[in-house]
C-alpha cells in the first residue's frame, strides 16, 4: 500500500522507461527526467514500460527507498492527456488510484467542484456584498 502526505508531488514519466531497471537506475531516470527536483524529498515518480502493461512508483520515505511495482494481466495503463511536447505530468493522487486500478480516465468525469470566493481582503467595506450567504 502507497502512503505519503497530502503535500507528496506525484509526478508521470511521458516516454516509456526500461521496466528491468531497479531502484538506483530509477533514482537515476529521476535526477535525468526531473532535473531540479529532489528524489529523495519524498515526492513519487511514475514510468511505465513501453508497452504500458508495467508500472514502478518510487520514492522516498523515511528509513529508506521504496519501489512499487504493478503488472497488468489483461489491457494497459491509461494516460492522461497531455500537451504536444510534455515529457512528465504532475498527478493528483486520485488520479495515482485510478491509474493503479487500470480505470480508463479517459471516460471518467470529473464533477465541477466548489471553489471559494475570491479573497475580501482586497475589497473596500462598500463593495462587501452582505447579503451573499457563506
Amino acid at each position: 500500500m502507497l502512503s505519503f502526505s497530502p503535500s507528496t508531488r506525484i509526478w508521470l514519466a511521458l516516454a516509456p522507461c526500461d521496466m528491468r531497471k531497479g531502484f538506483y537506475s530509477l533514482l537515476a531516470e529521476a535526477r535525468a527526467r526531473w532535473q531540479g527536483h529532489d528524489p529523495l524529498a519524498g515526492d513519487l515518480y511514475i514510468f511505465l514500460g513501453r508497452q504500458k502493461t508495467t508500472v514502478k512508483v518510487i520514492w522516498w520515505s523515511p528509513g529508506g527507498m521504496s519501489l512499487y511495482s504493478k503488472r497488468l494481466e489483461k489491457g494497459v495503463f491509461r494516460l492522461p492527456a497531455v500537451r504536444p511536447g510534455e515529457t512528465s505530468v504532475a498527478m493528483a493522487a486520485s488520479d495515482l488510484a485510478m491509474l493503479l486500478d487500470g480505470i480508463d480516465w479517459t471516460r471518467a468525469r470529473r464533477q465541477k467542484l466548489h471553489e471559494p470566493p475570491k479573497p475580501l481582503t482586497n475589497l473596500s467595506p462598500q463593495k462587501i456584498d452582505k447579503s451573499s450567504k457563506f
